[in-house]
């Protein structure tokens, strides 16, 4: 049985973005459906022109569809990233997220895995920190929590170590190969697809209030 995967992300010059396609793709080569979805850009203009490459990235990003409820009620199973904003996810994603009271009233995410992804610039950069925030959401939302643990120590190993999810470091101290990351990443979109195929005839059916 395969499984529908949506890979809802905030990027703002692109470390999650490529993050997300590689989640996307090892989901498609576990025989999923998957629909890559960034959340709206929330911030003005003004802010956005300030800093090259985070307008670069939404220029060139402009034409992956904006998440919307339908993603949510389709999906089988989650994968939600963001840069790490102080610990927390970023506003954008946030904004996104908080529209959702409707759905998980009705019980549309319930029983569905989900896995989170982030980037920081610093290796400490808080990435732990966003990705439990990340699965705060899956409490909510009734989820079920997908991290990637030790299952195959050496590819999180050579990945930079991290059992609570994918991250990247963008610094000039990463140690970690971009493609290490990148196969890292792919790998646990895999397993995402295999994980929420197995569950899905498990899940409670939605319901109204």
């Amino acid at each position: 049985m395969s499984s529908r995967i949506a890979v809802v992300y905030y990027s703002a010059t692109g470390n999650v973005h490529a993050s997300a396609e590689a989640i996307a793709q090892g989901a498609k080569d576990a025989g999923a459906e998957v629909r890559l979805r960034r959340v709206a850009e929330t911030a003005p203009d003004s802010a956005i022109d300030k800093n090259d490459e985070w307008r670069a990235h939404l220029d060139a990003t402009s034409d992956v569809p904006v998440a919307t409820h339908d993603d949510l009620i389709w999906a089988d199973g989650f994968a939600l990233g963001s840069p790490t904003r102080f610990g927390n996810v970023s506003a954008q994603l946030k904004s996104f997220i908080d529209t959702t009271g409707g759905l998980w009233q009705a019980g549309h995410m319930a029983g569905k895995p989900l896995i989170g992804f982030t980037s920081s610039y610093e290796l400490h950069g808080g990435q732990e920190a966003t990705l439990i925030s990340l699965y705060n959401v899956a409490c909510h939302w009734g989820c079920i929590v997908v991290p990637t643990g030790y299952v195959d120590y050496d590819i999180t190993h050579t990945a930079g170590g991290n059992p609570y999810g994918i991250g990247y470091v963008s610094g000039d101290v990463a140690a970690v190969k971009l493609e290490d990351h990148l196969s890292h990443a792919r790998w646990q979109g895999t397993r995402l697809a295999q994980i929420s195929a197995a569950v899905a005839p498990l899940r409670p059916e939605p319901h109204d209030h």
